[in-house]
Protein backbone atom coordinates (compact mmCIF):
# COMPACT_ATOMS: atom_id res chain seq x y z
CA UNK A 1 0.00 0.00 0.00
CA UNK A 2 1.30 3.46 -0.96
CA UNK A 3 1.75 5.66 2.08
CA UNK A 4 0.11 9.08 1.99
CA UNK A 5 0.74 11.89 4.44
CA UNK A 6 -2.64 13.59 4.59
CA UNK A 7 -1.55 16.62 6.59
CA UNK A 8 -0.84 18.77 3.49
CA UNK A 9 -4.30 17.87 2.20
CA UNK A 10 -5.84 18.94 5.52
CA UNK A 11 -4.19 22.36 5.29
CA UNK A 12 -5.21 22.69 1.65
CA UNK A 13 -8.82 21.74 2.38
CA UNK A 14 -9.00 24.27 5.21
CA UNK A 15 -7.58 27.07 3.07
CA UNK A 16 -9.88 26.29 0.14
CA UNK A 17 -12.87 26.38 2.49
CA UNK A 18 -11.86 29.82 3.76
CA UNK A 19 -10.60 28.80 7.21
CA UNK A 20 -7.64 30.41 8.91
CA UNK A 21 -5.14 27.72 9.89
CA UNK A 22 -2.99 29.85 12.21
CA UNK A 23 -3.62 32.91 14.37
CA UNK A 24 -2.44 36.25 12.93
CA UNK A 25 0.23 38.39 14.68
CA UNK A 26 -2.26 40.54 16.66
CA UNK A 27 -3.61 37.38 18.28
CA UNK A 28 -0.10 36.21 19.09
CA UNK A 29 0.57 39.52 20.82
CA UNK A 30 -2.59 39.14 22.91
CA UNK A 31 -1.57 35.60 23.87
CA UNK A 32 1.73 36.88 25.21
CA UNK A 33 -0.18 38.94 27.76
CA UNK A 34 -2.34 36.05 29.04
CA UNK A 35 -2.35 35.52 32.79
CA UNK A 36 -3.72 32.01 33.31
CA UNK A 37 -4.62 32.56 36.96
CA UNK A 38 -6.79 35.62 36.46
CA UNK A 39 -8.76 36.51 33.34
CA UNK A 40 -8.25 40.05 31.99
CA UNK A 41 -11.74 41.13 33.11
CA UNK A 42 -10.84 40.28 36.74
CA UNK A 43 -7.48 41.99 36.45
CA UNK A 44 -9.41 45.10 35.48
CA UNK A 45 -12.55 45.83 37.46
CA UNK A 46 -14.99 42.89 37.64
CA UNK A 47 -16.29 42.25 41.18
CA UNK A 48 -14.73 38.93 42.08
CA UNK A 49 -16.95 38.85 45.19
CA UNK A 50 -19.86 37.85 42.91
CA UNK A 51 -17.98 34.68 41.90
CA UNK A 52 -18.83 31.64 44.04
CA UNK A 53 -15.95 29.54 45.34
CA UNK A 54 -16.94 25.94 44.53
CA UNK A 55 -13.46 24.45 44.36
CA UNK A 56 -14.27 22.16 47.27
CA UNK A 57 -16.91 20.23 45.30
CA UNK A 58 -15.94 16.97 43.62
CA UNK A 59 -15.93 18.21 40.01
CA UNK A 60 -14.79 15.85 37.24
CA UNK A 61 -14.86 15.78 33.44
CA UNK A 62 -15.54 13.07 30.85
CA UNK A 63 -14.33 13.45 27.28
CA UNK A 64 -12.38 11.66 24.57
CA UNK A 65 -8.99 10.37 25.72
CA UNK A 66 -7.13 12.65 23.33
CA UNK A 67 -9.12 15.82 24.10
CA UNK A 68 -7.39 18.71 25.81
CA UNK A 69 -9.93 21.44 25.00
CA UNK A 70 -12.12 20.61 27.99
CA UNK A 71 -15.23 22.78 28.10
CA UNK A 72 -17.19 21.42 31.04
CA UNK A 73 -17.03 19.71 34.42
CA UNK A 74 -19.87 18.01 36.29
CA UNK A 75 -21.03 17.59 39.88
CA UNK A 76 -24.20 16.05 41.36
CA UNK A 77 -25.69 15.94 44.86
CA UNK A 78 -28.80 14.23 46.22
CA UNK A 79 -31.31 16.68 47.66
CA UNK A 80 -34.50 16.31 49.69
CA UNK A 81 -37.44 14.37 48.21
CA UNK A 82 -34.86 12.30 46.29
CA UNK A 83 -34.22 15.16 43.86
CA UNK A 84 -30.75 15.38 42.31
CA UNK A 85 -28.96 18.69 42.05
CA UNK A 86 -26.88 18.70 38.86
CA UNK A 87 -24.26 21.39 38.35
CA UNK A 88 -22.43 21.83 35.06
CA UNK A 89 -19.42 24.15 35.06
CA UNK A 90 -18.65 25.62 31.63
CA UNK A 91 -15.23 27.11 30.97
CA UNK A 92 -15.28 30.91 31.26
CA UNK A 93 -13.72 31.50 27.85
CA UNK A 94 -15.12 35.01 27.58
CA UNK A 95 -13.02 36.03 30.58
CA UNK A 96 -9.87 35.41 28.52
CA UNK A 97 -11.26 36.39 25.10
CA UNK A 98 -12.84 39.85 25.39
CA UNK A 99 -15.50 40.78 22.87
CA UNK A 100 -14.04 42.41 19.73
CA UNK A 101 -10.46 41.57 20.73
CA UNK A 102 -8.12 40.29 18.01
CA UNK A 103 -8.59 36.77 19.36
CA UNK A 104 -12.37 37.18 19.28
CA UNK A 105 -12.28 38.41 15.67
CA UNK A 106 -10.08 35.44 14.73
CA UNK A 107 -12.55 33.06 16.40
CA UNK A 108 -15.42 34.69 14.48
CA UNK A 109 -13.58 34.03 11.20
CA UNK A 110 -13.69 30.25 11.73
CA UNK A 111 -16.53 29.98 14.32
CA UNK A 112 -15.69 26.34 15.04
CA UNK A 113 -12.87 23.90 15.67
CA UNK A 114 -12.35 21.50 12.79
CA UNK A 115 -11.45 17.87 13.53
CA UNK A 116 -10.04 16.12 10.46
CA UNK A 117 -8.71 13.02 12.23
CA UNK A 118 -5.30 13.85 10.81
CA UNK A 119 -4.96 17.31 12.32
CA UNK A 120 -7.14 19.41 14.62
CA UNK A 121 -7.60 23.08 13.77
CA UNK A 122 -8.85 24.74 16.97
CA UNK A 123 -11.14 27.78 16.88
CA UNK A 124 -9.03 29.34 19.61
CA UNK A 125 -5.23 29.08 19.77
CA UNK A 126 -3.97 26.11 21.76
CA UNK A 127 -2.44 28.51 24.28
CA UNK A 128 -6.06 29.17 25.24
CA UNK A 129 -8.20 26.18 24.28
CA UNK A 130 -5.79 23.56 25.58
CA UNK A 131 -4.38 25.58 28.45
CA UNK A 132 -5.75 28.81 29.92
CA UNK A 133 -9.42 28.25 29.01
CA UNK A 134 -9.45 24.44 29.26
CA UNK A 135 -10.79 22.90 32.48
CA UNK A 136 -7.71 20.77 32.94
CA UNK A 137 -7.33 18.29 35.78
CA UNK A 138 -5.71 19.38 39.02
CA UNK A 139 -6.14 23.12 38.41
CA UNK A 140 -8.45 25.89 39.57
CA UNK A 141 -10.59 27.50 36.87
CA UNK A 142 -13.23 30.14 36.35
CA UNK A 143 -16.55 28.83 35.07
CA UNK A 144 -20.17 29.69 34.36
CA UNK A 145 -22.28 27.18 36.30
CA UNK A 146 -25.74 26.04 35.24
CA UNK A 147 -27.43 24.63 38.34
CA UNK A 148 -30.45 22.31 37.97
CA UNK A 149 -32.56 20.40 40.48
CA UNK A 150 -34.02 17.31 38.81
CA UNK A 151 -37.01 15.46 40.23
CA UNK A 152 -37.58 11.70 40.08
CA UNK A 153 -39.46 12.04 36.79
CA UNK A 154 -36.65 13.91 35.06
CA UNK A 155 -38.31 17.33 35.28
CA UNK A 156 -36.37 20.43 36.32
CA UNK A 157 -37.70 21.72 39.67
CA UNK A 158 -35.48 24.79 39.74
CA UNK A 159 -32.67 26.33 37.72
CA UNK A 160 -30.12 29.07 38.11
CA UNK A 161 -26.90 30.30 36.57
CA UNK A 162 -23.93 32.01 38.20
CA UNK A 163 -20.18 32.42 37.98
CA UNK A 164 -17.81 30.32 40.06
CA UNK A 165 -14.33 29.01 40.61
CA UNK A 166 -14.06 25.25 40.21
CA UNK A 167 -11.40 22.56 40.42
CA UNK A 168 -11.34 19.51 38.12
CA UNK A 169 -10.41 16.58 40.37
CA UNK A 170 -10.40 13.90 37.65
CA UNK A 171 -10.15 13.95 33.86
CA UNK A 172 -11.96 10.79 32.75
CA UNK A 173 -12.66 9.33 29.31
CA UNK A 174 -15.82 7.89 27.77
CA UNK A 175 -14.60 4.36 27.15
CA UNK A 176 -13.22 3.69 30.64
CA UNK A 177 -16.23 5.18 32.43
CA UNK A 178 -18.66 3.30 30.16
CA UNK A 179 -16.95 -0.03 30.66
CA UNK A 180 -17.44 0.39 34.40
CA UNK A 181 -20.98 1.80 34.31
CA UNK A 182 -22.14 -0.92 31.90
CA UNK A 183 -20.67 -3.66 34.11
CA UNK A 184 -18.05 -4.80 31.60
CA UNK A 185 -15.45 -4.41 34.30
CA UNK A 186 -15.66 -4.24 38.09
CA UNK A 187 -12.67 -1.95 38.27
CA UNK A 188 -13.33 1.75 38.60
CA UNK A 189 -11.21 3.71 36.08
CA UNK A 190 -7.82 4.42 37.69
CA UNK A 191 -8.23 8.19 37.34
CA UNK A 192 -11.49 7.93 39.30
CA UNK A 193 -10.34 5.32 41.81
CA UNK A 194 -7.62 7.59 43.17
CA UNK A 195 -10.17 10.29 44.11
CA UNK A 196 -12.15 9.43 47.29
CA UNK A 197 -15.88 9.77 46.78
CA UNK A 198 -15.78 9.90 42.99
CA UNK A 199 -17.32 6.44 42.59
CA UNK A 200 -20.48 7.56 44.40
CA UNK A 201 -20.40 10.80 42.43
CA UNK A 202 -20.37 8.98 39.07
CA UNK A 203 -23.19 6.67 40.14
CA UNK A 204 -25.31 9.67 41.08
CA UNK A 205 -24.54 11.38 37.77
CA UNK A 206 -25.58 8.18 36.00
CA UNK A 207 -28.86 8.18 37.93
CA UNK A 208 -29.47 11.80 36.91
CA UNK A 209 -28.79 10.79 33.31
CA UNK A 210 -31.39 8.03 33.44
CA UNK A 211 -33.99 10.51 34.71
CA UNK A 212 -33.21 13.14 32.08
CA UNK A 213 -33.00 10.71 29.22
CA UNK A 214 -36.23 8.93 30.15
CA UNK A 215 -38.08 12.25 30.11
CA UNK A 216 -36.55 13.23 26.77
CA UNK A 217 -37.63 9.93 25.22
CA UNK A 218 -41.14 10.32 26.64
CA UNK A 219 -41.29 13.75 25.02
CA UNK A 220 -40.30 12.29 21.65
CA UNK A 221 -36.52 12.87 21.44
CA UNK A 222 -34.98 10.83 18.64
CA UNK A 223 -32.44 8.24 19.79
CA UNK A 224 -30.09 7.63 16.88
CA UNK A 225 -27.03 5.43 16.58
CA UNK A 226 -25.17 6.49 13.47
CA UNK A 227 -21.86 5.21 12.19
CA UNK A 228 -19.26 7.87 11.44
CA UNK A 229 -15.80 6.57 10.70
CA UNK A 230 -12.83 8.71 11.71
CA UNK A 231 -9.32 8.14 10.43
CA UNK A 232 -6.62 6.95 12.79
CA UNK A 233 -3.40 8.57 11.66
CA UNK A 234 0.19 8.26 12.82
CA UNK A 235 2.42 11.03 11.59
CA UNK A 236 -0.24 12.03 9.07
CA UNK A 237 -0.40 8.50 7.63
CA UNK A 238 -3.72 6.67 7.92
CA UNK A 239 -3.55 3.26 9.56
CA UNK A 240 -7.26 2.55 10.15
CA UNK A 241 -10.82 3.86 10.23
CA UNK A 242 -12.47 3.79 13.63
CA UNK A 243 -16.07 4.19 14.73
CA UNK A 244 -16.92 5.51 18.19
CA UNK A 245 -20.19 3.85 19.21
CA UNK A 246 -22.58 5.39 21.69
CA UNK A 247 -22.08 4.16 25.21
CA UNK A 248 -23.30 4.94 28.72
CA UNK A 249 -20.79 7.74 29.37
CA UNK A 250 -21.57 9.43 26.04
CA UNK A 251 -25.27 9.25 26.88
CA UNK A 252 -24.44 10.78 30.27
CA UNK A 253 -22.69 13.82 28.83
CA UNK A 254 -25.22 14.12 26.01
CA UNK A 255 -28.12 14.20 28.48
CA UNK A 256 -26.39 16.82 30.60
CA UNK A 257 -25.63 19.00 27.59
CA UNK A 258 -29.20 18.82 26.28
CA UNK A 259 -30.54 19.77 29.71
CA UNK A 260 -28.12 22.69 30.02
CA UNK A 261 -28.66 24.01 26.48
CA UNK A 262 -32.43 23.83 26.89
CA UNK A 263 -32.18 25.58 30.28
CA UNK A 264 -29.94 28.33 28.91
CA UNK A 265 -32.42 29.02 26.10
CA UNK A 266 -35.21 29.30 28.69
CA UNK A 267 -33.16 31.51 31.02
CA UNK A 268 -32.29 33.94 28.23
CA UNK A 269 -35.87 33.92 26.99
CA UNK A 270 -37.24 34.59 30.47
CA UNK A 271 -34.81 37.50 30.79
CA UNK A 272 -36.11 39.07 27.61
CA UNK A 273 -32.79 38.70 25.84
CA UNK A 274 -32.52 37.91 22.14
CA UNK A 275 -30.25 34.90 21.63
CA UNK A 276 -28.81 32.49 19.09
CA UNK A 277 -30.39 29.06 19.10
CA UNK A 278 -29.73 25.85 17.25
CA UNK A 279 -32.80 25.04 15.14
CA UNK A 280 -33.69 21.75 13.47
CA UNK A 281 -36.86 22.41 11.53
CA UNK A 282 -39.70 20.01 10.80
CA UNK A 283 -38.33 17.68 8.08
CA UNK A 284 -39.33 18.48 4.49
CA UNK A 285 -38.72 14.87 3.39
CA UNK A 286 -41.04 13.31 5.94
CA UNK A 287 -42.76 11.45 3.09
CA UNK A 288 -39.55 9.52 2.39
CA UNK A 289 -39.21 8.64 6.09
CA UNK A 290 -42.78 7.34 5.94
CA UNK A 291 -41.86 5.25 2.87
CA UNK A 292 -38.90 3.71 4.73
CA UNK A 293 -41.16 2.77 7.63
CA UNK A 294 -43.62 1.11 5.23
CA UNK A 295 -40.81 -0.83 3.56
CA UNK A 296 -39.95 -2.26 6.98
CA UNK A 297 -43.53 -3.31 7.68
CA UNK A 298 -44.22 -0.37 9.96
CA UNK A 299 -46.06 2.93 9.65
CA UNK A 300 -45.82 6.62 10.48
CA UNK A 301 -48.47 9.35 10.36
CA UNK A 302 -48.67 11.52 7.23
CA UNK A 303 -47.70 14.66 9.18
CA UNK A 304 -44.29 14.97 10.90
CA UNK A 305 -44.30 13.80 14.52
CA UNK A 306 -41.15 13.44 16.61
CA UNK A 307 -43.04 11.27 19.11
CA UNK A 308 -44.16 8.82 16.40
CA UNK A 309 -40.72 8.76 14.82
CA UNK A 310 -39.08 8.12 18.21
CA UNK A 311 -41.40 5.18 18.82
CA UNK A 312 -40.65 3.80 15.35
CA UNK A 313 -36.90 4.04 15.96
CA UNK A 314 -37.27 2.26 19.29
CA UNK A 315 -39.17 -0.58 17.62
CA UNK A 316 -36.54 -0.91 14.90
CA UNK A 317 -33.65 -0.89 17.39
CA UNK A 318 -35.25 -3.87 19.15
CA UNK A 319 -36.23 -5.68 15.93
CA UNK A 320 -32.94 -5.28 14.04
CA UNK A 321 -30.10 -3.88 16.15
CA UNK A 322 -27.46 -4.87 13.56
CA UNK A 323 -28.90 -2.62 10.86
CA UNK A 324 -30.22 0.08 13.19
CA UNK A 325 -27.20 2.37 12.58
CA UNK A 326 -27.95 2.26 8.85
CA UNK A 327 -31.57 3.22 9.46
CA UNK A 328 -30.45 5.99 11.81
CA UNK A 329 -28.14 7.41 9.16
CA UNK A 330 -30.92 7.42 6.58
CA UNK A 331 -33.33 9.25 8.90
CA UNK A 332 -30.67 11.77 9.96
CA UNK A 333 -30.00 12.62 6.32
CA UNK A 334 -33.71 13.06 5.62
CA UNK A 335 -34.25 15.27 8.67
CA UNK A 336 -31.82 17.77 7.23
CA UNK A 337 -29.09 19.87 8.79
CA UNK A 338 -29.61 22.22 11.69
CA UNK A 339 -28.94 25.93 11.57
CA UNK A 340 -28.31 28.82 13.92
CA UNK A 341 -31.06 31.40 14.17
CA UNK A 342 -31.84 34.43 16.31
CA UNK A 343 -34.77 34.04 18.67
CA UNK A 344 -36.03 37.54 19.34
CA UNK A 345 -37.51 38.92 22.52
CA UNK A 346 -40.96 37.53 23.11
CA UNK A 347 -40.98 35.46 19.90
CA UNK A 348 -42.10 31.83 19.82
CA UNK A 349 -39.25 29.33 19.75
CA UNK A 350 -39.20 27.08 16.71
CA UNK A 351 -37.30 24.38 18.56
CA UNK A 352 -35.19 21.34 17.77
CA UNK A 353 -37.22 18.57 16.10
CA UNK A 354 -34.69 15.82 16.83
CA UNK A 355 -34.35 16.64 20.53
CA UNK A 356 -38.06 17.40 21.03
CA UNK A 357 -37.32 20.65 22.84
CA UNK A 358 -38.67 24.12 22.10
CA UNK A 359 -35.54 26.08 22.94
CA UNK A 360 -31.94 24.98 22.41
CA UNK A 361 -28.99 27.37 22.74
CA UNK A 362 -25.51 26.04 22.10
CA UNK A 363 -23.68 27.03 25.28
CA UNK A 364 -21.57 24.12 26.51
CA UNK A 365 -18.52 24.29 24.21
CA UNK A 366 -17.17 27.88 24.15
CA UNK A 367 -13.65 26.65 23.41
CA UNK A 368 -14.86 24.93 20.23
CA UNK A 369 -17.86 26.90 18.92
CA UNK A 370 -18.29 30.65 18.54
CA UNK A 371 -22.07 30.52 19.07
CA UNK A 372 -21.38 29.11 22.55
CA UNK A 373 -18.94 31.92 23.33
CA UNK A 374 -21.52 34.52 22.28
CA UNK A 375 -24.19 32.78 24.38
CA UNK A 376 -21.82 32.83 27.35
CA UNK A 377 -21.49 36.61 27.03
CA UNK A 378 -25.27 36.95 26.94
CA UNK A 379 -25.58 34.78 30.05
CA UNK A 380 -22.95 36.74 31.96
CA UNK A 381 -24.76 39.96 31.14
CA UNK A 382 -27.96 38.47 32.59
CA UNK A 383 -26.06 37.35 35.71
CA UNK A 384 -24.59 40.84 36.15
CA UNK A 385 -27.89 42.59 35.31
CA UNK A 386 -26.01 44.38 32.54
CA UNK A 387 -27.28 45.40 29.08
CA UNK A 388 -27.02 42.70 26.39
CA UNK A 389 -23.60 42.84 24.71
CA UNK A 390 -25.08 42.36 21.22
CA UNK A 391 -27.80 43.99 19.16
CA UNK A 392 -30.17 41.67 17.33
CA UNK A 393 -28.66 42.62 13.96
CA UNK A 394 -25.21 41.58 15.18
CA UNK A 395 -26.60 38.27 16.49
CA UNK A 396 -28.23 37.62 13.11
CA UNK A 397 -24.88 38.16 11.37
CA UNK A 398 -23.16 35.83 13.83
CA UNK A 399 -25.84 33.15 13.46
CA UNK A 400 -25.54 33.20 9.66
CA UNK A 401 -21.75 33.02 9.87
CA UNK A 402 -21.85 30.13 12.35
CA UNK A 403 -24.27 28.17 10.15
CA UNK A 404 -22.15 28.70 7.03
CA UNK A 405 -18.88 27.84 8.78
CA UNK A 406 -20.34 24.75 10.49
CA UNK A 407 -21.43 23.46 7.10
CA UNK A 408 -18.00 24.24 5.66
CA UNK A 409 -16.30 22.44 8.55
CA UNK A 410 -18.39 19.33 7.97
CA UNK A 411 -17.33 19.36 4.32
CA UNK A 412 -13.64 19.61 5.26
CA UNK A 413 -13.96 16.80 7.80
CA UNK A 414 -15.88 14.69 5.28
CA UNK A 415 -13.24 15.33 2.61
CA UNK A 416 -10.46 14.11 4.90
CA UNK A 417 -12.50 11.09 5.97
CA UNK A 418 -13.01 10.20 2.32
CA UNK A 419 -9.32 10.66 1.56
CA UNK A 420 -8.42 8.42 4.49
CA UNK A 421 -10.93 5.81 3.32
CA UNK A 422 -9.49 6.00 -0.21
CA UNK A 423 -6.05 5.26 1.20
CA UNK A 424 -7.36 2.08 2.82
CA UNK A 425 -9.45 1.03 -0.23
CA UNK A 426 -7.03 1.79 -3.04
CA UNK A 427 -5.89 -1.84 -3.32
CA UNK A 428 -9.45 -3.25 -3.33
CA UNK A 429 -10.65 -1.88 -6.67
CA UNK A 430 -13.01 -4.40 -8.27
CA UNK A 431 -14.28 -5.82 -4.97
CA UNK A 432 -18.04 -5.88 -4.27
CA UNK A 433 -19.41 -4.52 -0.97
CA UNK A 434 -22.74 -4.22 0.83
CA UNK A 435 -23.75 -0.59 1.25
CA UNK A 436 -26.59 1.78 2.12
CA UNK A 437 -27.59 4.86 0.13
CA UNK A 438 -26.86 7.97 2.21
CA UNK A 439 -27.62 10.73 -0.28
CA UNK A 440 -29.68 11.13 -3.44
CA UNK A 441 -30.12 14.50 -5.16
CA UNK A 442 -29.24 16.38 -8.32
CA UNK A 443 -25.71 16.56 -6.91
CA UNK A 444 -25.31 12.78 -7.06
CA UNK A 445 -26.08 9.51 -5.32
CA UNK A 446 -23.87 8.44 -2.43
CA UNK A 447 -23.52 5.23 -0.44
CA UNK A 448 -21.66 4.06 2.64
CA UNK A 449 -20.07 0.64 2.80
CA UNK A 450 -20.99 -1.47 5.79
CA UNK A 451 -17.42 -2.71 6.19
CA UNK A 452 -15.22 -0.73 6.10
CA UNK A 453 -17.51 2.24 6.86
CA UNK A 454 -16.35 4.32 3.88
CA UNK A 455 -18.57 6.58 1.78
CA UNK A 456 -18.40 7.25 -1.96
CA UNK A 457 -20.43 8.19 -5.00
CA UNK A 458 -22.40 5.72 -7.14
CA UNK A 459 -21.55 6.79 -10.69
CA UNK A 460 -23.09 3.82 -12.52
CA UNK A 461 -26.52 2.25 -12.04
CA UNK A 462 -27.67 4.84 -9.53
CA UNK A 463 -31.02 5.46 -11.22
CA UNK A 464 -33.99 4.82 -8.93
CA UNK A 465 -31.95 4.66 -5.73
CA UNK A 466 -32.96 6.79 -2.74
CA UNK A 467 -31.75 7.44 0.80
CA UNK A 468 -32.06 4.34 2.97
CA UNK A 469 -31.91 1.78 0.15
CA UNK A 470 -29.67 -1.25 0.67
CA UNK A 471 -27.46 -1.85 -2.36
CA UNK A 472 -24.48 -3.90 -3.52
CA UNK A 473 -21.71 -1.84 -5.10
CA UNK A 474 -18.46 -2.56 -6.92
CA UNK A 475 -15.49 -0.33 -6.15
CA UNK A 476 -14.40 1.36 -9.38
CA UNK A 477 -11.72 3.70 -8.07
CA UNK A 478 -10.27 5.17 -4.88
CA UNK A 479 -8.08 8.25 -5.21
CA UNK A 480 -6.47 9.53 -1.99
CA UNK A 481 -5.32 12.71 -3.73
CA UNK A 482 -8.87 13.88 -4.38
CA UNK A 483 -10.67 11.78 -1.77
CA UNK A 484 -12.97 10.48 -4.51
CA UNK A 485 -14.35 6.96 -4.14
CA UNK A 486 -16.52 5.76 -7.02
CA UNK A 487 -18.90 2.79 -7.07
CA UNK A 488 -21.11 1.01 -9.56
CA UNK A 489 -24.41 -0.42 -8.33
CA UNK A 490 -24.60 -4.19 -8.79
CA UNK A 491 -28.15 -5.19 -9.71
Amino acid sequence: MTEYDLRPMAYRAMAEAGFATAPPPPVERELERINEDRPPELLDAAPESTIHDLRGLLWSSIDNPESRDLDQVEFARRESNDAIRLMIGIADVDGFVPQDSATDRHAFQNTTSVYTGVLTFPMLPERLSEDATSLLEGEDHFAVVVDLVIDTGGGVQSRSVYRARVHNHARLNYEDVSAWLEGNTDALPPDAARVPGLEEQLRLQNEATERLRALRLRNGALDFETIEASPVAVGGKVVALTVKPKNRARYLIESFMVAVNNTVADLLGDSGVASIQRIVRTPKRWDRIVDIAVSLGDSLPPEPSSRSLADFLTRRRLADPVHFPDLSLSVVKLLGAGEYAVVRRGAAQEGHFGLAVQGYSHSTAPNRRYADLVTQRLLKAVIDAAPPPYEEAALAEIAARCTERANAARKVERRLRKAAAAVLLQERVGDVFSAIVTGASHKGTYARLLDPPAEGRIVRGEQGLDVGDAVRVRLLSADPNTGFIDFAAVR
